[in-house]
């Protein structure tokens, strides 16, 4: 296997992983609905950002401390799971989940980027693909294992960006046309609020059954 095939394949099985809707996604997709494009675009640098904090955890051989000490994958995923559902929750309680142009009640860009951050270091699915896939990755025999860490984290961050920045814009150029309509409006907070609760609870269980 050549460095680019072994550089595709890494690729195309983060690409597999990210397009699956998750906790990060729909996280994504609520800033959004509710904030606009630029709030989306908020979060998604936050999961980049992230992203990035994976990457140096894997290499600094966090995968390894989970490996012995199970029972912190555990507390891991029933806190992401938990403060996903909390978010969820928040969103079911609101009135509306898109308030006049320009919104009122969105976040401050700083805020949405701490809390896409902390939703993707408490993602479950980030830390199983960190202890099982990504240190299949690193070869001696393709130099030093810093640098390789490095393109491997580019891949991670350019594909975030990709995918959940595509999201990002298709679903807050449909903002105006649901904030004209309140009763669409309402419909789609609740939608968003129960996809949060329902992914905070798919991912906890699937990352369960696989630790």
């Amino acid at each position: 296997m050549t460095h680019y095939t072994h550089l595709w394949l890494f690729f195309v099985m983060v690409l597999g992983i990210i397009v699956l809707p998750g906790m990060d996604m729909a996280f994504v997709l609520s800033n959004a609905l509710v904030g606009g494009r630029k709030s989306g675009l908020y979060a998604v640098a936050g999961m980049v950002a992230g992203g990035i904090c994976h990457v140096v955890a894997g290499v600094l051989g966090l995968g390894l401390v989970l490996r012995w000490v199970p029972g912190l994958v555990n507390a891991l995923l029933l806190g992401g799971a938990v403060y996903i559902a909390w978010i969820g929750v928040s969103v079911l309680r609101s009135q509306s989940a898109i308030g006049p142009l320009p919104a009122v009640g969105t976040p401050p860009p700083g805020v949405i980027f701490r809390r896409a951050m902390l939703t993707c270091l408490m993602n479950p699915k980030a830390y199983l693909f960190m202890l099982a896939i990504f240190p299949q990755f690193l070869r001696v025999e393709y130099g030093a294992v810093w640098v390789q860490a490095v393109v491997l984290g580019l891949i991670i961050a350019l594909t975030q960006t990709l995918v959940y920045g595509f999201w990002a814009v298709a679903a807050g150029g449909s903002r105006t046309w649901l904030a004209a309509r309140p009763q669409a409006s309402i419909a789609v907070g609740r939608l968003v609020g129960g996809v949060l609760v329902l992914g905070a609870v798919w991912t906890a269980v699937q990352g369960w059954n696989a630790v």
